[in-house]
This record gives structure tokens, C-alpha cells and sequence, in this order.
């Protein structure tokens, strides 16, 4: 690579600044690119990626850095690099594209544009010369380009077709506004037909977490008593933490599995998956109890806290699959590796060897090396071994700890130290969960931290902006936030206000909903669009209706509104009907792709469970309650906080708060279900009689 740099440099990205040396000219998104594209009649060549994606960076090693590929790109287009992080609406519509050509999504994503945005061809990875069933990037660049100067009228015509189809998508079919009382049973039906009933998950290969899906099946295993959504909920948890998605020195999940075993994964970690099975983990314990799930979340959060945690308390994006140039040598093992970790415990390498799978062979690309997992139960390990389990056990932490402290002195993959609002969201409210429900103050002390640093830094007069990089002090006006900024953010505000007792949450909740349903709703069709209304106008104004690796824009703040409805203000309830509404029947048949949506429904249809702590909210009782609250799997729960002391602590809740009267000299708690109440109780064990009355 020769000494380039380009227009990137003056980035702040970490994906864009990847790509600063690159011979490319590249530009970033904005008007100088776009500008120069209708001067010089040029098409625009739109790449689209994020720091963590392993063939974005095989794309860039074998094309973007490559001088006689960048001189054709300089020579026949604009060159524009996008941080799909950064401006997800972008990415949103133009992964629409590759789906219209029939093409399978993903990043990096490249699209041809004309000079006034519009798609015309767009694809994924492309090699650096032509093979079978794969055209070369170069022969690409060629034809597009020629495409456009000699077949203008086709390239025109095209893209107008491609814009009007990207309109259309959004336009579900209208619901009638009566919820099927089967609709956990016909959804839930559909996810066990592509349940991998052997390995668990959905599917064959590649195989991703989908923790919506199984948020589904497991609110009817536990509500509706199904079995078999119970047990393939619970088989999925195991196979997952037995497998090589989950790494086993450390802590935390990987993207996905290559395989339909869990076992080799893209070993990138990312901030929003392990947010999303944090919580899963954390019901699926209180649905099962078994401890294994519990020290699993713990093991998240111990990760969490090492390796993504910002001095200023906000959570980093994402941790590179890629170190060394070489996809997952950072977690890989051979046996000699081990050897060394422990040169004096034989013990401690028999059973590393034996537990984690590590053979000569390896399992990963015929390197040699292992992913390791638990291929064993650590009982059968012993009997292996002729051990005792409790030596076993022991030998296994011993290995463990000496394993990861040679794997912390390998290079490390890089990290996205980008603090996403939306995905920090996400993590604080798993965060704020599963601190009470497994009784971890540090963990919720954590998540208000980090709070409060977004507080400070993205949100200005209730409108949250994208993401702040360490060490601002503020996100630029540039980065608008997006509609899941917001909702995400309105929904950890409610966990922190039922977790911490503080009215301030709620109230901030509600500032940022009302801004959200000012600037994001459609209020002539129903539901949300994923820009706001006052953002950069591009090619369409698209909403975010399906789940991708995070849950849908639309399905959390119709979520939102319907918990601000049943707390706060009946009103908000009309914008969350609308949404579900419109979007009820696609899915009952498309759970995979909906399944937050789904939840949401469930609620609509089945009601809150509210309950309501009357009294010092910080007294012995009161927390008493609260943790016999949120030790229970209560997926439609609300919990709201009454203090005598303190009449405004009501206005916040104003829903919720209506004929709780107060008990003399006791602390008092309420049950609602559909808006009819219990006699209040005193006690937590009478709270938890009431709450297992269902």
C-alpha cells in the first residue's frame, strides 16, 4: 500500500478511517461527493461497511488497497465509504436494492448510483477477478460504467423502477384492529418449522442467534404452557453456550456460526447481540432456574465491563474478528498453545484438551487450530480422565485463567469505540434487568452511568443524536439520531425508572417519546418513519418495520408507547395501534422477521402487568417487593413507584397512580391485570402469592 490518504482521514468513524491510506479517492457521504458526481456527469460508487465486518475487510485488502483496481475506480466514479453504523437510513435503502435484484443483502454492500442518488445495480462482496458463479470486481467496474455511458436510458429507466419498488415496500397490508387469540400458537407454529430441533436455533447455516424469534417462543412456552417452544427455547440457550459462539475464556457471543452447530463462528463481537442475549439469558434462568444461565449473563456482563466499557461509563460498538490480518487468531488454539499457558499442569492440559475439543487435526479452515468448546460435560471430562469432578472442576479454572492471560498478551482484534446510542440502549436495559433480577447493584450503578453520559451528550431538548465518540463532550448536530435512538432510549429510560426508583427517568421517557412521535410518526398512514421529518431527504423516506440483528425501530417504539399508555397518558396507546395494527397479519406470517413485533401484539392483546409500590420506595419492604418483581418472568410487566413523601413522584405515572391509595404506616403494593386491581398487600411474599395467581 503506497503512502495515499485520502478525504477519510478527517473522519471520526473507526470504519471510515480504515480506509484513509486506501489508493481510492474516497469521499465521505455529503454534498462536496455528490456535488462532483452531477458536475462531471459521474456515476457514484457507494461502499457500505462497519469496522467489525470481516469481508469488508478481505474486500478492502484485495481491491480497495490495490493500485491499478483504484485507478479505475478514481477513473470511472465518485467514491463514496459509508459507515452503515453511522447512517443506517442510507444503509437501510440500499440493502432494499440488493433484495430487489434478488441478491442476497449484506456488507460490504456496494451500490451504483446515478449523480442524483438513484440505485441501478448493486451487489456485496465482489472478488478481484472473476471465478465461477462470481463476477470480478474490476469486470464490474467496467461494465457498470459503460453501462451508464452508452445505455443511459436503461440505467435511468432501471433506477426509476428500483425507487418506486423501494416506496412500495412499506405498504403492508391493513389489519383489522382484531388481534387472533391463537397468535402466539400460529406464529409460534411457523418458528418450530425452521427450529433445528438437533442443534437448535432456526435453519441450517449460517446460523444466528435470533433472539426475537426465541423472545417469542419463549413468552408461549411460559404463558401458554407450550412444551415444545419451552424446550427448543431451552436447548438453543444450552447449544449456544456449549458452542464456539460463545467464548469460553472471556465471556460474550460472537456475530454467528458458519455452521449449524454453533461451533465455528465470524468471530467478531458485537455490542447489540450480547445486549439482546443478556436479557434472553436472564428469562430464560427465570423460567428454568438453571444457574447455568445465570453465571452465562454474568460471564456477558464480566465481558462487557472488560473489554467495551468507556472511561466516561458508555459502552464501545463492536470488537473486530480480525487481528494479525488473519480472521479469529486472537481466539483460536493449539495444543501447544496450551502447553504453554500451563507448562507444569499436566493436569490442567488433559482436561482443557479433553472439555474444550482441542485436538492436532483443529476444527477451523484446516489451520491447525481449534475453536474451543465445551464438546464435553466437565463430569464426563472427569471420568475421561480418571478424575475426581471436583478436581476437574478445579483443574478447569485453573486452565482457564492461565489461558486467557497467554491469550491477552496475543494482538488484540480491533475495536469500534464508537458509543452507539441505540445499542447502548439496548445494553442498559438488559443491563438494569438483569441487575435485579440477579441482585447485582454494581450492574444497574453501571447502567446509570451510562445513562446519564448519553444524557449529557446525545440528547438536546428531548431528541437524541446518533453516537459520541470518547472523550466528547457532545455529539455533533450532524448526527441525527434515528427513530431507534429514540425508542431505545425512551424504553431504557422506563427499565431505570422501575429498577431505580427515580421519577427523573420517566419524565425523561416521556420528554423523548413525545419528540420522537413529533418527528417520526406518520400520522396520515400510521406508524414511523426511520428518519425524522427534518433530516437529509434521500431517495425515500423508508420505515423500519422488519427485524434485522437488532429489533425494528418501529416494533420498540410502538412498545414504548404502549407502556408510556399504560403508565403515563392513554393517549400514546393510538400511535402504538396504528403501527401494530397495520403490520399484525405480515407478522403472524413472518415471525422470523417480526418477532418484536409479535411481542408487542401479545402485550396489546393480553395486557400489562402492572405493578404498583406505594410507600418509601427505598425502604426494606418496598425492595423486598421489588426484587420478588423482578425475579419472576413477567415479559408485559410494568412496575411504578408511589412515594408518600413525595406527591410529585405520582404525576409521572399518572395512569398507574389513579386510587392507589396509601396504607397507613406500610408499605403496599398493588397487582393490576387488564385495569382491575388487587386490595393492596403488605408484604413481600404476599406480592409474590398474588403475582404467581397469574
Amino acid at each position: 500500500m503506497g503512502n495515499h490518504e485520502n478525504r477519510l482521514s478527517q473522519e471520526r468513524s473507526p470504519y471510515l478511517l480504515q480506509h484513509a491510506k486506501n489508493p481510492v479517492d474516497w469521499y465521505p457521504w455529503g454534498a462536496e461527493a455528490l456535488e462532483r458526481a452531477k458536475r462531471e456527469d459521474k456515476p457514484i460508487l457507494l461502499s457500505i461497511g462497519y469496522a467489525a465486518c470481516h469481508w469488508c475487510h478481505v474486500m478492502e485488502r484485495e481491491s480497495f488497497e490495490n493500485e491499478a483496481i483504484a485507478q479505475r475506480m478514481n477513473e470511472l466514479y465518485i467514491n463514496i465509504k459509508v459507515d452503515r453504523e453511522e447512517r443506517p437510513d442510507l444503509d437501510h435503502i440500499y440493502q432494499l436494492v440488493v433484495q430487489l435484484m434478488r441478491r442476497n443483502g449484506g456488507w460490504p454492500l456496494t451500490v451504483f448510483l446515478t449523480p442524483d442518488k438513484l440505485p441501478f445495480f448493486a451487489g456485496t462482496y465482489f472478488p478481484p477477478e472473476s471465478r465461477p458463479g462470481m463476477t470480478g470486481f474490476p469486470d464490474i467496474l467496467e461494465a457498470v460504467a459503460n453501462a451508464y455511458r452508452k445505455r443511459r436510458g436503461e440505467v435511468l429507466a432501471q433506477a426509476s423502477e428500483i425507487v418506486e419498488e423501494i416506496g412500495n415496500i412499506d405498504k403492508l397490508p391493513k389489519g383489522s384492529g382484531h388481534l387472533p387469540p391463537e397468535m402466539l400458537r400460529k406464529a409460534c407454529r411457523r418458528l418450530l418449522a425452521r427450529f433445528d430441533s438437533q442443534n437448535g436455533g432456526f435453519g441450517a447455516r449460517p446460523k444466528f442467534p435470533s433472539t426475537m424469534s426465541l423472545d417469542v417462543m419463549l413468552l408461549r412456552g411460559a404463558l401458554e404452557g407450550d412444551a415444545v417452544s419451552r424446550e427448543s427455547v431451552e436447548l438453543t440457550l444450552d447449544k449456544m453456550q456449549k458452542g464456539g459462539i460463545w467464548d469460553h475464556l472471556r465471556g460474550g457471543f460472537h456475530r454467528y456460526s458458519t455452521d449449524a452447530r454453533w461451533l465455528v463462528p465470524h468471530f467478531e463481537k458485537m455490542l447489540y447481540d450480547n445486549a439482546l442475549l443478556l436479557r434472553l439469558y436472564v428469562d430464560g434462568y427465570r423460567v428454568f432456574g438453571h444457574e447455568r444461565f445465570a453465571k452465562t449473563a454474568t460471564e456477558i456482563v464480566e465481558w462487557l465491563f472488560a473489554e467495551m466499557l468507556d472511561a466516561d461509563g458508555g459502552f464501545y460498538a463492536t470488537q473486530d474478528a480480525d487481528s494479525e490480518g488473519e480472521e479469529g487468531k486472537f481466539f483460536v488454539w493449539k495444543l501447544d498453545d496450551v502447553r504453554k499457558a500451563a507448562p507444569n499442569d499436566v493436569e490442567g492440559y488433559d482436561v482443557a484438551r479433553v472439555f474444550f475439543g482441542i485436538t492436532e487435526e483443529g476444527n477451523f479452515e484446516q489451520s491447525g487450530a481449534t475453536v474451543l468448546s465445551e464438546t464435553r460435560s466437565i463430569e464426563h471430562t472427569a471420568a475421561i480422565l480418571d478424575l475426581e469432578v471436583d478436581a476437574a472442576k478445579k483443574a478447569l479454572e485453573r486452565i482457564r485463567t492461565r489461558m486467557l492471560t497467554l491469550r491477552e498478551a496475543r494482538p488484540k482484534p480491533t475495536r469500534d469505540d464508537k458509543m452507539l446510542t441505540s445499542w447502548n440502549a439496548l445494553m442498559i436495559a438488559a443491563l438494569v434487568d438483569a441487575g435485579r433480577a440477579l441482585r447485582k447493584p454494581s450492574w444497574i450503578e453501571a447502567a446509570e452511568r451510562a445513562f446519564v453520559m448519553l444524557q449529557e451528550r446525545v440528547v438536546v431538548d428531548g431528541r437524541a443524536r446518533r453516537y459520541v465518540m470518547p472523550g466528547e463532550t457532545e455529539a455533533p448536530t450532524t448526527r441525527r439520531g434515528f427513530l431507534d435512538d429514540q425508542a431505545y432510549l425512551a424504553n431504557a429510560a422506563i427499565e431505570l425508572y422501575e429498577a431505580t426508583t427515580n421519577p427523573s427517568y420517566m419524565a425523561l421517557a416521556t420528554e423523548i417519546t413525545l419528540e420522537m412521535l413529533k418527528h417520526h410518526e406518520d400520522e396520515k398512514e400510521g406508524g414511523f418513519f426511520f428518519a425524522a421529518d427534518d433530516g437529509e431527504a434521500l431517495i425515500a423516506r423508508t420505515k423500519d418495520v422488519f427485524d434485522q440483528a437488532v429489533p425494528s425501530g418501529a416494533s420498540m417504539a410502538a412498545l414504548v408507547c404502549l407502556r408510556l399508555g399504560e403508565m403515563v397518558d392513554e393517549r400514546f396507546t393510538i400511535p402504538a395501534r396504528k403501527q401494530l395494527d397495520a403490520v399484525a397479519p405480515t407478522a403472524i406470517d413472518n415471525p422470523l422477521g417480526l418477532g418484536k413485533t409479535i411481542v408487542a401484539l401479545d402485550r396489546l392483546a393480553r395486557g400489562s402487568v402492572d405493578i404498583v409500590i406505594v410507600g418509601d420506595p427505598q425502604s426494606e419492604t418496598a425492595q423486598a417487593m421489588a426484587d420478588v418483581v423482578f425475579a419472576r418472568y413477567l415479559p408485559h410487566r410494568n412496575v411504578a413507584w408511589i412515594n408518600t413523601a413525595k406527591p410529585e413522584s405520582a404525576s409521572v405515572v399518572k395512569v398507574l397512580a389513579e386510587g392507589k391509595a396509601a396504607v397507613p404506616g406500610q408499605t403496599a403494593a398493588y397487582v393490576c391485570r387488564n385495569r382491575t386491581c388487587s386490595a393492596p398487600v403488605a408484604t413481600a411474599s404476599e406480592l409474590a402469592a398474588l403475582l404467581d395467581q397469574g
